[in-house]
Formats: structure tokens, sequence, C-alpha cells
């Protein structure tokens, strides 16, 4: 059985988990290792349990923990070679735990294809898994789709899919100018009307489960980005589930099943 779950969803820190079977593989650690363990106990893990741990980008909300981690670990760490870079730079004695990686791999029968973002770092990655039994996709902190998200991701059978603000709502808030040039910029984050655009993509294309990720607690709300990326998805008469990621604790266990053999 392969399933999915968050742990943390939000620009205070992000962390999730993909099982199929016994192989266990963490998606990026940027809460505290104490929450993480905390996290996987109640799913009957341990940290010796994960086959790997894999990072999209380097920014804090995203690797906070690996400080921690890397003292008494050796998980492998799947993450671009721009990113390792990075991460190497961040945290003293990481180097060993390094697996970067170009296009694809695989880990315990899982093949992972890594999927360019546009995020002012490195090189972020967002990953597809696929297994004989599902496929998931994950595409968060990034300004546009890019080429790579548009080929590879459209077609899983679960999308997580990033719907961070409202355009509107970040103008008129208070936040600095520059913040927000940045988050509405290219290498900013996907805003709720361009999530509607992709999810209808990946929705034509077979993805019967979609998962909204990353919502900003000052500039969006869960029922906004739900209403907004549901109105899209309505207007094709998709008949898959939709949801939204808590931002500060765990989701919902989710169980991915084959609908389709797109790639």
């Amino acid at each position: 059985m392969l399933t999915f779950q968050t742990f943390s969803s939000s620009s205070a820190g992000n962390a999730a988990l993909l099982s199929w079977n016994d192989v266990h593989i963490l998606v990026d650690l940027g809460i505290s290792c104490r929450r993480a363990k905390q996290e996987l106990a109640a799913r009957g893990l341990a940290f010796e349990d994960l086959a790997a741990i894999c990072v999209t980008h380097e920014h804090s909300d995203h690797v906070s923990g690996l400080r921690t981690y890397v003292q008494k670990q050796r998980t492998p760490l799947l993450c671009s070679k721009g990113t390792a870079r990075q991460l190497a730079y961040q945290f003293a004695g990481i180097e060993p735990m390094l697996a970067p990686f170009d296009g694809e791999t695989a880990c315990r029968g899982i093949v992972l294809r890594g999927v360019a973002l546009s995020h002012d770092v490195s090189q972020g990655t967002g990953f597809r898994f696929d297994t004989p039994e599902g496929s998931v996709g994950i595409l968060t902190d990034t300004g546009v789709v890019t080429q790579e998200a548009e080929a590879l991701l459209p077609g899983v059978d679960l999308l997580v899919l990033e719907a961070n603000h409202d355009v509107e709502r970040l103008k008129a808030g208070s936040r600095p100018y520059h913040i927000k040039r940045r988050v509405l910029g290219p290498y900013g984050h996907l805003s709720n009307d361009a999530a509607a655009d992709f999810a209808c993509l990946a929705a034509d294309r077979g993805t019967s489960q979609i998962l909204l990720a990353h919502i900003s607690a000052d500039n969006n709300d869960p029922a906004l980005a739900l209403r907004t990326v549901g109105r899209a998805l309505s207007a094709r008469s998709w008949q898959g589930a939709l949801s939204a990621a808590p931002r500060l604790e765990a989701g919902p266990v989710l169980e991915v099943r084959v609908c389709s053999r797109s790639s």
C-alpha cells in the first residue's frame, strides 16, 4: 500500500512521509527532530526505519531539523547537486549522507524523479515517486510551473500542490513591498489561481487526488484555496478528491491508488 502524510506544511516548517509497504521516505525535515520522532512513532516508526530523506531545497523551513538529525543518523539525503552543495555549507558532518542525483534514481523499488523548481534557492527540486501501487508528485515552493513539472507531474495519482497565497489578499496585506514582490515573482510561490490552472491540467491527465499545501497564514486560508481550486476543477466535472494540508499539525494518512498510468 502507498500512503502519504504531511507532518507540517507552512513557512513555519515542512515535512511529510511517503510510505510504500515497508519503504519509508521523509520529504524535507523543516521541523524539529523531536517533533518528527513523535510523528513517526505515531505510525509505529523510528528514524532508523527511513530509507531516505528527500530534500527539496535549503531554506530553513525545509531543512532546520537536519542540524540535529545529522549528529546521530546516517540516512541518505536525496537532493539536487546544487542543494547538496548548500547543505554542505550549512551543516557540519552532513557530507557522508548526501546522495545528490540528476534526473532519476531509485530507492528500494521506488523510482524517484527530480522536478526543477523556480525558487530563490540554488537548485530547488520537486519530486515524482512511482511504485507499482501508485504515484505521488510534489510541487511546492516555486514561483511558476516549470517545463519539467508540466511534463512529469500531471497524471500522478496524488498531486501535492502549492496554493500559497491569494494575489489580492497578498497585495492588500501589511507585508513589506519587497516581500510581496518576491512572493509574487517568478522565483516565489504559486498563487491559488496558478494552482487551479495546474490542478486542472493534472486532472485532465488522470490525477485523482490533489492535496493543497504550503498555504500562507497571512495571505490565504484553506477554505479560500479549496474554493478557488475546487471551482476550477468543478468546471471540468472532475470527480476526484481535493483537500488541504494542515499548516502546523499532521494531516490525515492518504491512501494512494492507481487511477492512471500517465507519465
